[in-house]
């Protein structure tokens, strides 16, 4: 399932089978597979920690996990299933000391999630302002333990508008963490502009809406832009 611009009432259901659709994925040569928990993030008592374990034992991919991690024994949960990394976006704006315990405690696992509209961060399944700009937020996620930055313009999410190559150049900056872009993704010649424009930071991008309507060719975007297991979104930045 998609939103459209972040927003709960505005969804796009894709497919029946989120574990087929990953194996689709793993079968056109990903190496990453990217998954937002939109239950949990909306915050009402339900989540998908369950398909979650499924997806895991059906892949080899590495899996990245966002979505409604705002205790640490969900992460330690979610960690325990096999799930590579967690992308923290709410407790990290709103309850900052504890995500640096949490990365004390369970390790170099977890991603800065940044979700922003014209710069200004959003949190709690992006229904709040946070009232704090996005490079703030990003400036201070090393300090937490963070080593890696997801980075997403609201306003194009769902879209298929094209990226927001220059904020997140600048989020991926000021955090001076490897970071990926979301959001917008709607061609293959946005990859392209991607790949000539992002700061050397910008590590890759996350593809969904356009996967699933096809305006993008996986295998061959993989091809051309091959990523190794040296590169920076699967090394740990810093020491």
């Amino acid at each position: 399932m998609r939103l459209l611009q972040g927003s709960f009432s505005e969804t796009t259901q894709y497919s029946e089978d989120p574990v087929e659709t990953a194996r689709r994925f793993q079968g056109e040569g990903a190496r990453w597979i990217h998954i937002v928990d939109l239950d949990a993030a909306e915050g009402k008592g339900k989540d998908n920690r369950a398909l979650i374990e499924r997806i895991r034992n059906a892949v080899a991919c590495r899996m990245q996990v966002g979505g409604g991690v705002r205790t640490e024994e969900q992460a330690a949960r979610l960690l325990a299933l096999g799930v590579d990394r967690l992308v923290l976006g709410t407790i990290l704006v709103k309850r900052p000391e504890e995500v640096r315990g949490w990365a004390a405690r369970l390790g170099p696992r977890f991603a800065a999630g940044i979700d922003a509209r014209d710069g200004s961060v959003r949190v709690a399944g992006w229904a709040e302002d946070a009232g704090r700009k996005d490079t703030e937020i990003a400036a201070g996620a090393a300090g937490l333990g963070m080593r890696w930055l997801v980075y997403t313009n609201i306003s194009r999410d769902g879209t298929l508008a094209g990226p927001d190559i220059p904020r997140t150049n600048a989020a991926a900056r000021a955090a001076a963490l490897p970071t990926i872009l979301s959001g917008g993704m709607g061609s293959e010649s946005d990859v392209h502009h991607v790949a000539g424009q992002r700061d050397a930071l910008v590590a890759g991008v996350i593809l969904g809406k356009a996967l699933y309507e096809k305006k993008v060719d996986l295998e061959k975007l993989v091809s051309r832009y091959p990523q190794g297991p040296d590169s920076p979104w699967d090394a740990p930045a810093g020491p």
